[in-house]
């Protein structure tokens, strides 16, 4: 009597309950509302294109003309190259104190706009003053400050530290909400105060992303401090936005080529103190 074998033949493809259910779920996939959302996007981007009326046939036609304008920058000039290195030093310096007191506003503005911390009261004003702050750009700010306190450099780490405390407290109270509950609520079991539970619960575990996150904006504020410079508010700005108005290009050339090292320098160093500290 031959035996009936219980193997399926090597060409042949069984599908086992698992398999089936997973099959189930990917053909759910494709639904008429997720079609609706694709058409909607697509539709989206049609519409913001027209609005910002790209036309990349033009970018095209006008490759040559752009090629001859970027000759006209080289070669670079480096004869005022002790200027422009003071005024980029008193770029970063304006990033780091920028940076700094936005740094410290953050902290304590993070903790009242984070939903595991405080009661939605107290919330909801600070994540729309949060909002405010990141809406206007430093340029703005300058423009504000310059009229407060004058022209210089101190203008600039004004705007850099308004603009900047409201970018760090959304990202540091995004953080605050993403710890884990168990140190948290081990330390309240002690009978500590709910200041003592951020001290020794929350801020341990948020430290290493809060510092990254610091760093980041730290090279992003040199990059828009030497910005600042063309509404008056210090910096290499300053030089920059005058040799653009001499048509002093090969002047513009040589400060671009001091930023792209001084900005590749900080950006070195900070990855490296990323890598220590987180």
């Amino acid at each position: 009597m031959k035996e009936t074998s219980t193997f399926a033949r090597p060409n042949e493809l069984v599908a086992t309950p698992a398999a089936e259910a997973m099959l189930a779920r990917e053909k759910k996939l494709i639904t008429p509302w997720r079609i609706g959302y694709l058409a909607l996007a697509i539709a989206v981007l049609v519409y913001s294109g027209r609005l910002s009326d790209l036309s990349f046939v033009e970018l095209l036609q006008g490759s040559g003309t752009m090629a001859e304008y970027i000759t006209k920058y080289f070669p670079p000039t480096f004869s005022n190259w002790r200027i422009y290195l003071q005024d980029t030093l008193e770029t970063v310096a304006m990033g780091v104190w920028g940076t700094l007191l936005a740094a410290l506003l953050a902290v304590p503005l993070s903790i009242l706009a984070a939903e595991n911390i405080c009661p939605a009261g107290i919330v909801f004003p600070v994540r729309r003053l949060l909002d405010a702050m990141r809406a206007i750009n430093e340029v703005v700010f300058a423009l504000i400050f310059v009229v407060a306190v004058g022209l210089g450099p101190f203008a600039g780490v004004l705007a850099l530290f308004v603009h900047t405390a409201g970018v760090l407290a959304k990202l540091f109270s995004e953080a605050i909400e993403a710890i884990e509950v168990g140190p948290v609520e081990g330390i309240r079991a002690t009978g500590a105060s709910k200041l003592q539970e951020i001290i020794f619960g929350v801020i341990p575990q948020v430290v290493p992303l809060w510092t990254s996150f610091t760093l980041y904006r730290f090279e992003s504020n040199v990059r828009s401090a030497a910005v600042l410079g063309i509404v008056g508010a210090g910096g290499i700005g300053v030089a920059l936005y005058q040799s653009f108005r001499a048509f002093e290009y090969q002047e513009v050339c040589a400060i671009m080529i001091i930023l792209i090292v001084t900005v590749g320098i900080i950006d070195t160093v900070s990855a490296r103190l990323r890598r220590y500290l987180v």
